[in-house]
């Protein structure tokens, strides 16, 4: 894995392999290919495989080239691209305030059954402790 792999930003096209491979786990092109058909009928094998290629040179992808078919893993497990992108996104189009992505967030892309799941989780959590200046 490249020292920056962490700070390259996967396009549209490579999120969606990276879930397909979070769901799936260490697989193999045509294993990839067969799963992301599913959603994408007309993805190739081949468009699947130069992705992947690619991936492995950003250093998004692992490869393990010890048998015939190479295996792929995500570099990173999902939680922490995940983390990663968000603070990327709150940094850059919030102005580093989480407290506008959730406004924001609350504000157009929220259902009520998810309000009410957000508002027992919110009333479940201890509150923050506020720093002190010592």
């Amino acid at each position: 894995m490249s020292p920056d792999s962490t700070t390259r930003k996967p396009t549209a096209a490579e999120l969606d392999l990276l879930r397909t491979l979070w769901q799936l786990g260490p697989s193999t092109v045509k294993d990839a290919h067969a799963a992301l058909q599913a959603d994408r009928p007309a993805i190739t094998y081949a468009n699947v495989l130069r992705l992947m290629q690619v991936m492995h040179g950003k250093g998004l992808l692992l490869r393990d080239e010890s048998q015939r078919s190479h295996v792929y893993a995500a570099a990173q497990a999902q939680d922490t691209l995940q983390t990663n992108l968000l603070h990327d996104l709150i940094e850059k189009a919030f102005a580093g305030s989480g407290k506008r992505l959730v406004l924001a967030a609350l504000d157009a892309h929220v259902t009520d059954a998810e309000r009410d799941e957000i508002r027992k989780l919110l009333d479940a959590t201890p509150p923050a402790q506020e720093p002190t200046d010592e």
